[in-house]
């Protein structure tokens, strides 16, 4: 299984929260890692976002996703685990620090405070890191 965990790139502040949208800064950012993805994904995976707006509009740059709403801010890892599982290569787009306990869930066995930053992702096969990206390091 390949786990591709992608925190929601960079967004506005201010309320309601399920409403914020992207900055510039995070269209950017969703635009570059969407494109270096698009490069080593394998041909058939889900996409699948949290209802966040936020989270919508960074998986958008890669292509329509699945809303999934367990992947809500609050997400437990029981549960972005179990969505995970479905599916055989899955990009789940999400929020910190929700995707930060998964990763060091899958990492040492428990979950500790990991930060993941804007639109950074984790790839995960089995039981191997197969990346970590940044958007600020990848080409404009």
């Amino acid at each position: 299984m390949d786990l591709i965990l992608w925190r929601h790139a960079d967004a506005e502040e201010g309320a309601p929260d399920l409403a914020r949208k992207l900055t510039p800064k995070g269209e950017r950012q969703a635009a570059r890692v969407a494109a270096w993805l698009r490069e080593h994904l394998p041909e058939n995976y889900r996409l699948l976002a949290s209802p966040a707006v936020r989270a919508q509009q960074t998986a958008e740059a890669l292509g329509k996703p699945t809303t999934e709403k367990l992947l809500a801010p609050g997400a437990t890892v029981e549960a972005i685990l179990k969505t995970a599982g479905k599916h055989g290569a899955v990009v789940l787009v999400g929020h910190q620090p929700d995707l930060g306990a998964v990763v060091s869930y899958l990492i040492c066995g428990e979950e500790r405070d990991l930060s993941i930053a804007k639109g950074a992702l984790w790839w995960f096969s089995g039981d191997t890191v197969r990346a970590v990206i940044s958007p600020d390091l990848l080409k404009h």
